[in-house]
C-alpha cells in the first residue's frame, strides 16, 4: 500500500471539512447530490469525449497503481548485480550468465542479459531496449495525461455548477431564508471541482509522473549495465560507469563500503 497516498486522500479531506467547520459551516451542506453529478459526472462525460475508449480502460488498473507501493530494485542492488555478472563472464565465458537467468527479478534486466547471451549485436540489443523504454514512457505519459486533464476540466465544471445553482437560487428571491440555502448550495460545486481538481486529480497525475521517472532511472541504469556487460569491460569499470546514476549521498555510502572491504 502507497502509504503517502493514503495520507494525501485522508488530509485533503480533514482539511476541507474542519476549514468548513471552523468557518461556521455546516457538514449538511457538503450533501448534494446535484453538485457531485455534476462535477464527478461532468468530468467523467469530459473524459470520454477526449480519450478513445481504450485508453480510458486503464483507469482502474492507474488507480490501482497509486495506491500500491512501487517495487524497484534499488539502483545499488543493480550496480551490485551487473558487478557479479561481469565477473561470471570474465571467468566462465558469457554463455555461463544463462544459469543466473532465474535469479534475475526484473523482467527488463532478463531480457537484456538473454539478448546478450544469444550473441545479438551490441547496437540492436541497445535499440530494442530502449525502443521498449520508450515504448513504456509513452503509455505512462497517456496515463498521467487523463488525470491531468480531468484537472482542468473539474474547476471549471464547478464553475458551471455554481452558475446552475445560481439560476436556481434565483427563483427563491422572495423567500430570504431559502435564497440563502439556494446559494450557498450553488458554491458547493465549485469546492467540489476545485478539491477535485488540485488536491485528487493533478496530484495523482504528478505521482504517476514520479513514479514512471523512477521506473525510467532504473531501466536506464539497465541499459548501460547491458552495454558495459556486452562491451567486455572490467567489473571495477562497470560499478565506476554506473555509479553516475546514483545520487551523491549514495555515492559517498558505496565509497565507504567499498573501502571496508578493501580493509578486510
Amino acid at each position: 500500500m502507497e502509504k503517502s497516498t493514503i495520507i494525501g486522500l485522508i488530509l485533503g479531506i480533514s482539511i476541507i471539512t474542519v476549514g468548513l467547520v471552523l468557518k461556521g459551516a455546516s457538514l449538511a451542506a457538503l450533501w448534494n447530490p446535484a453538485a457531485y453529478l455534476i462535477i464527478f459526472g461532468g468530468t467523467a462525460a469530459s473524459l470520454f469525449m477526449g480519450f478513445p475508449m481504450h485508453e480510458l480502460k486503464k483507469l482502474p488498473s492507474l488507480f490501482k497503481f497509486i495506491f500500491t507501493e512501487q517495487v524497484l530494485i534499488p539502483k545499488r542492488e543493480l550496480i551490485q548485480i551487473f558487478v557479479n555478472l561481469a565477473t561470471i563472464a570474465r571467468r566462465e565465458g558469457i554463455l555461463s550468465l544463462e544459469d543466473k537467468l532465474d535469479d534475475l527479478n526484473d523482467e527488463f534486466l532478463k531480457n537484456g542479459v538473454q539478448l546478450v547471451i544469444d550473441g545479438t549485436d551490441p547496437e540492436m540489443v541497445r535499440n530494442v531496449l530502449l525502443e521498449e523504454i520508450q515504448s513504456t514512457e509513452e503509455r505512462h505519459r497517456l496515463g498521467a495525461l487523463i488525470f491531468t486533464q480531468a484537472g482542468t476540466y473539474a474547476p471549471t465544471l464547478g464553475v458551471l455548477g455554481a452558475v446552475i445553482g445560481l439560476i436556481a437560487a434565483l427563483g427563491n428571491l422572495s423567500d430570504i431564508e431559502k435564497l440563502g440555502h439556494s446559494i450557498a448550495a450553488a458554491f458547493i460545486a465549485t469546492l467540489l471541482g476545485i478539491f477535485s481538481g488540485y488536491v485528487l486529480w493533478h496530484p495523482i497525475a504528478n505521482k504517476l509522473k514520479r513514479l514512471s521517472s523512477n521506473e525510467m532511472e532504473n531501466k536506464y541504469l539497465i541499459v548501460e549495465g547491458i552495454s558495459s556487460l556486452q562491451s567486455g569491460i572490467s567489473p571495477r569499470a562497470i560499478e565506476q560507469n554506473l555509479m553516475v546514476y546514483l545520487s551523491s549521498d549514495e555515492r559517498r555510502w558505496a565509497q565507504r563500503e567499498q573501502e571496508v572491504s578493501n580493509n578486510e
